[in-house]
């Protein structure tokens, strides 16, 4: 089989290819590029479709492409006259954009990097590939078409490791010497540009292999100072690593429980699994946040430490960190919920490590670090042990002991999180049920008698109505 004959292969056999032809039929001068192509090079499944058009049929062709799936079109972007037809059932999308350029072949000249500058037309055929992507994608190699296309967009800059990470590419040297130049204008992309790629980066296949080409490439430092400046701040002796390097420990050990759930806790492995799933805010799951969670919990450390008596401390780096991260998350112009939901788990990263020393647990203990800590009970418990399992230095908190007492408070408590997160605790009285009984008027006192038997009911101390009814008349009198 030709290297053609197996690139339409792989082409052909995307349903958003599929649906795109029969809507377009043989349609002139509308070509495959993009992500597509580049997949199907690199021997990758296809699922998505970018097509380039002639101006001004951009839109008639996606809502065509909607028609034939029973999908929807609509703008994507006004300024880059691209329409997005999706089939939601499906899970796929085809993006329709305006030609650059006269022609196909200097519309590719002006991609980003040579893999990404090949096409093939929608009927099928040779692929054109005036920068030479082919032999770059079968090398393996990620090459920028021209420094002046890496100058058109800064964005361009943070797509490279992101790309070179997802598909095992090496960045060409010449084109990693170009990135390391412009690198400064990496940050004059739009902040919620800058989060896309850095959301496909961190939820992606290869987090840690993106954040060391951010690094070699100088982004981090641009595009993330913060967590740059961690580098270098040296810890206590219950860590074997600076901030910096713990940060990246912090988030491997997550991956490695994110991947085998079973071995870290079989018998809530499905529970947290699916718990993970659930889509949080700004396109990702509760799992690819706390990867952020991970990446962002210390940055509070380098503005908070201090040596006393020999001593280093980081007194207020969880407060000092969810102050930052609300500036980081301004900057990405991130929604508010995942700004608070991050805040959160650097607020409460060190809670549950305190509570080792209270074993066993009291279901008073359980209900205010659940209280205290929602809604990121759940979330934050299983950071914490990242966080403690990449804590491997010479002092005692470090121990074998220490770390697996850790991790047994860590399974009990997530257990309740979890149920918390599925079915919060209600007082076992209504507010009205008060005010027939008590007399009692809607307000703060209302309020706290509430939140005392919502506790008691949790801790067992109310378990019917009477009790219930008996409790709040005493907190009603005090």
């Amino acid at each position: 089989m030709s290297g053609a004959a197996s690139l339409e292969d792989r082409l052909g056999a995307a349903e958003s290819i599929a649906v795109a032809r029969r809507a377009l039929g043989a349609e002139e001068d509308a070509w495959i590029v993009g992500g597509a192509v580049r997949n199907a090079i690199l021997g990758e499944d296809v699922a998505d479709a970018d097509l380039a058009v002639p101006p001004g049929r951009e839109r008639d062709a996606a809502r065509a492409i909607a028609g034939e799936s029973g999908g929807v079109a609509f703008a994507l972007s006004e300024r880059h006259a691209t329409w997005r037809a999706i089939e939601s059932g499906k899970g796929w999308h085809v993006d329709v954009t305006a030609l650059r350029a006269p022609g196909i072949e200097e519309d590719l000249r002006q991609r980003d990097f040579t893999v990404n500058a090949v096409a093939v037309a929608l009927g099928g055929g040779e692929p054109v590939d005036p920068t030479g992507g082919v032999s770059d994608a079968e090398r393996r190699t990620l090459r920028a078409t021209a420094e002046e296309a890496l100058l058109a967009d800064p964005l361009r800059l943070l797509r490279a490791p992101r790309i070179a990470a997802a598909h095992s590419l090496e960045i060409d040297p010449v084109t990693q010497v170009m990135i390391g130049s412009l690198a400064a204008s990496a940050a004059d992309a739009a902040g919620e540009r800058q989060l896309a790629e850095l959301r496909q980066m961190i939820g992606g296949p290869e987090p840690m292999r993106s954040l060391s080409l951010m690094q070699a490439l100088g982004l981090t430092p641009v595009v993330l100072p913060e967590l740059a400046a961690t580098r270098g701040v040296i810890q206590n002796p219950n860590h074997h690593l600076d901030v910096h390097d713990h940060t990246l420990a912090v988030l491997a050990e997550w991956l490695s429980i994110e991947a085998d759930l079973e071995s870290f806790d079989a018998a809530q492995a499905d529970r947290i699994e699916e718990f993970l799933a659930e889509p949080l805010a700004d396109e990702m799951s509760r799992g690819q946040a706390l990867r952020w969670g991970a990446l962002f919990h210390d940055l509070g450390k380098p503005d908070t430490r201090e040596e006393r008596e020999g001593k280093v401390t980081f007194i207020g780096h969880d407060r000092v960190g969810a102050e930052l991260i609300e500036g980081i998350c301004r900057r990405l112009r991130t929604s508010r919920a995942l700004s608070d939901h991050l805040q959160g788990l650097a607020l409460h990263h060190l809670r549950l490590g305190f509570l080792i020393w209270e074993r066993p647990l009291s279901r008073e203990r359980v209900y205010d670090y659940l209280r205290a800590t929602e809604p990121v009970g759940a979330d934050v418990t299983l950071l914490s042990v990242s966080d403690r399992l990449a804590a491997r230095g010479s002092g005692p908190l470090a121990s074998e002991e220490m770390v697996g007492a850790h991790l047994d408070v860590a399974r009990e408590m997530l257990a309740e999180a979890l149920a918390w997160h599925a079915e919060p605790p209600r007082p076992p009285l209504s507010g009205e049920e008060l005010r027939a009984e008590l007399g009692l008027e809607p307000g703060p006192r209302m309020g706290e008698i509430l939140e005392r038997l919502r506790a008691a009911a949790f801790a067992g101390e109310a378990p019917d109505r009477a009790s219930a009814m008996a409790l709040a008349r005493m907190l009603a009198s005090e």
